[in-house]
């Protein structure tokens, strides 16, 4: 690629960011095209600032020279532009989608105004003006219902109630993070957001949130049993942003599809991040985007020998407060299948809990919670995939934290 080659960028997340930041160090110029108003941030950490341990600037990310503040609104392929909402066009030999993802909104009713606009006190949980929004009403006492008991509902859960709220935590499925978790280690959740006071509800389904005066007044559960709430925290999973790419006629399945060049069905418009999908994985996860703006930032930059071949990516929570900390990490495949080894430990006096997944001797999932110092090694031998050593036990996976 030449260095007048003009490349976009449409998205100021972390995919977007990091590309950007990538090309400048390799001499290749970008332009990032950035919707919201912060200064770019890592998402992953918003839950922190909801529970006031960060401010905003902490979680800021390093913001590349050229950044433009725009709303894009359509992809014309011919002419190669992008088309802004205030009617500018920017021109592009090489346009990267970074679009991220919207956070999933159920259909509930009462959800939404004429106007198809969220009722005062109602707020998903996905950017830095959700979370502001929801810190503006935190306080102490105030009666909060978090929709959704994943990854995101936890994090928003923990932080609201460490800021005071009573918060009552609502999943439809059997427990939580239960993509993420097998059952002992969720337990080991639930028991932990118990202890900060938070009421959980698993197996009921939300059907109504009552609106009185343009407030939320209450949730409504499907067997008819009723939350006051002052405040809803919508945490029921993302979807892709990919109406861009669709309306330009790039190939969409779960997201826009991309091979292993990040190179969507037109060559000159690649993709990376939550609205990717590579191989049939759509991740949705910090890591992988990163890895994907690592490996494309290379072959914009002319290194034809670079390829993105997925991520084996593990999901990772660290909460650090000093009266209540809390970490887990989970990877691969946490539940056995018929003839794997397994082994694990528990500690319930100290909440800790570790377990791996062996099968035909090598590594294939593990969850820990608690005191981490073996995820490093574990994570090394399960991203390797590679035979274990037959000269130890497999105990000797979780008490040897391998010099991570």
């Amino acid at each position: 690629m030449t260095s007048n080659t003009r490349v976009v960028v449409i998205g100021a997340g972390l995919a977007g960011v990091r590309l950007a930041r990538r090309l400048g160090e390799l001499g290749t110029p970008v332009t990032l095209i950035g919707e919201e108003e912060h200064h770019p941030y890592n998402r992953v950490l918003l839950a922190e600032v909801l529970a006031g341990r960060y401010s905003p600037d902490v979680i800021a990310l390093p913001a590349p020279a050229r950044l433009t503040r725009a709303r894009v609104t359509g992809i014309d392929r011919a002419a190669r532009t992008v088309e802004c909402a205030d009617g500018s066009k920017i021109a592009y030999d090489t346009l990267v989608l970074a679009t991220g993802s919207n956070p999933v909104l159920p259909p509930l009713r009462g959800l939404f105004n004429r106007d198809h606009v969220l009722p005062e006190g109602v707020h998903a949980f996905r950017t830095m003006d959700d979370c502001l929004g929801l810190s503006k009403q935190v306080r102490p006492g105030v009666k909060a219902v978090v929709i959704g008991g994943g990854l995101l509902g936890v994090s928003a859960a923990r932080a609201l109630a460490q800021r005071g709220a009573q918060v009552v935590l609502a999943q439809q499925g059997e427990r939580l993070m239960e993509r993420q978790l097998d059952p002992s280690a969720s337990k080991l959740v639930q028991r932990h957001l118990k202890d900060l006071g938070v009421e959980i509800h698993t197996e009921c389904r939300v059907r109504d949130v009552r609106v009185v005066g343009g407030a939320v007044r209450s949730v409504e559960m499907s067997d008819g049993y009723a939350l006051d709430a002052d405040l809803v925290v919508l945490a029921c999973g993302v979807h892709p942003r990919a109406g861009l790419a669709w309306n330009a006629g790039l190939e969409i399945r779960k997201g826009i599809v991309v091979d292993d060049e990040l190179r969507t069905s037109d060559p000159h418009i690649h993709a990376i991040g939550d609205c990717a999908q590579h191989d049939g994985v759509l991740y949705g996860l910090a890591t992988p985007a990163l890895e994907q703006a690592d490996v494309l930032a290379e072959l914009l930059a002319g290194r034809t020998n670079a390829r993105y071949t997925g991520t084996r990516s593990l999901t990772r929570l660290t909460l650090t407060d000093p009266n209540s900390p809390f970490d887990l990490a989970a990877f691969g495949e946490t539940e056995p299948r018929p003839g794997d080894d397994v082994v694990q430990l528990t500690d319930a006096t100290r909440g800790t809990y570790r377990k791996v997944v062996v099968r035909d001797d090598r590594l294939v999932g593990g969850v820990l919670v608690g005191e981490l110092g073996t995820v490093g090694a574990l994570a090394r031998a399960w991203e390797g995939a590679e035979p274990l050593p037959d000269d130890g036990p497999l105990l000797h996976l979780l008490t040897n934290d391998g010099g991570s």
